[in-house]
């Protein structure tokens, strides 16, 4: 079993090696892919020093399967060609999620959609991946009509340059800016570039992805991405409008019973889920369980995850995983 990790070097690249690791995936040969101002270098895995090699290089290995995260411009120009020589190319950036010939893959909701033909994959984005999570065992029994989300995201999800801006506004050190504005004491309700529509490309993202996972493309959904001074995850509010009336005891025996989900859900013991709890975890939590009293059939959830984890790394090698125990045998 061959495996690459494009990207290696990049803040996603490094949890999706640690997530490899963690989960004991059987690699017989593992490539460390990065740009040329990162060849030659050395990663630590499982103990064993491995040369980063450029993608020229690995291409040319057999590999069986290739994780990217190394940007959509890398992902456009060279998942086609790993797919062409018959590697099954995973893929972390936005290029491919909404090609309709490309599966857009969370494994506990759609990973029947991989077959032995499927070489390129996308993994959704890290949002969505949570949201559809919570969403997907509820949507399965009441059948969600309309969603109105806000996401709460924290600045791991811009890489490096956002810690990095953070952790330097925290120190009042001028350093390079990845967000128009300050973000450390503040939040910034922008995720991408703006739309002409005046939503943001990382709104359009979940509300389009969410569509394709279920196969709902009548689905309403409004969604807002607000970028906050957190590091632990990403963190989401929903109003989800059923088209059947629902038992709250119901909803919260769906969710804990639903592979991945941990329901944190007291409070009188002021329980719920919260970011710098869902750090360097795998599961997705969900808590704030409420009707909305001011809508019939209409529920609340505030769901929590690990964008790094959950929302990219680890869903990517779940994949692989995926692929490697049904499809490549």
């Amino acid at each position: 079993m061959k495996i690459a990790v494009v990207g290696a070097t990049g803040l996603v690249g490094g949890v999706m090696l640690k997530v490899l690791e963690e989960r004991n995936f059987q690699i017989d040969e593992l490539f460390a892919v990065a740009s040329e101002k990162s060849v030659g270098k050395e990663i630590n895995f499982n103990g064993t020093k491995i040369k980063v090699i450029s993608i020229e290089e690995a291409i040319q290995k057999e590999i069986d399967i290739a994780i990217f995260s190394a940007g959509g411009s890398c992902s456009k120009e060279w998942a086609p060609k790993f797919a062409e020589k018959g590697t099954f190319v995973i893929d972390n950036s936005s290029v491919w999620r909404m090609n309709d010939k490309i599966p857009l893959v969370v494994p506990e909701i759609n990973a029947s959609k991989i077959t032995e033909d499927t070489k390129i994959i996308a993994n959704p984005n890290c949002s969505t991946i949570q949201l559809v999570m919570a969403l997907a065992p509820i949507h399965e029994k009441y059948k969600v009509r309309r969603l109105v989300v806000s996401t709460y995201q924290s600045v791991t999800g811009s890489g490096i340059k956002g810690i990095n801006q953070l952790m330097s506004e925290r120190k009042n050190i001028p350093d390079f800016k990845v967000y128009p504005h300050q973000i450390d004491i503040n939040v910034i309700p922008h995720g991408g570039d703006f739309a002409e529509n005046n939503y943001t490309l990382e709104e359009i993202k979940l509300i389009d992805e969410t569509k394709k996972i279920f196969n709902a493309p009548d689905l309403k959904i409004t969604s807002t991405v607000v970028r906050v001074p957190v590091t632990g995850g990403h963190s989401i509010s929903a109003n989800i409008e059923f088209e059947n009336d629902f038992d709250l005891d119901e909803v919260r025996k769906l969710l804990s019973e639903f592979p991945g989900i941990i329901v944190q859900d007291n409070p009188e013991e002021n329980l719920y889920p919260m970011p710098i709890n869902a750090q360097d975890k795998d599961e997705v939590f969900v808590g704030r369980i409420r009707r909305d009293f001011s809508n019939p059939n209409t529920l609340n959830l505030w769901i929590v995850a690990d964008n790094l984890r959950k929302g990219a790394a680890t869903n990517a090698v779940q994949i692989a995983e995926y692929l490697k125990e049904k499809i490549i045998l």
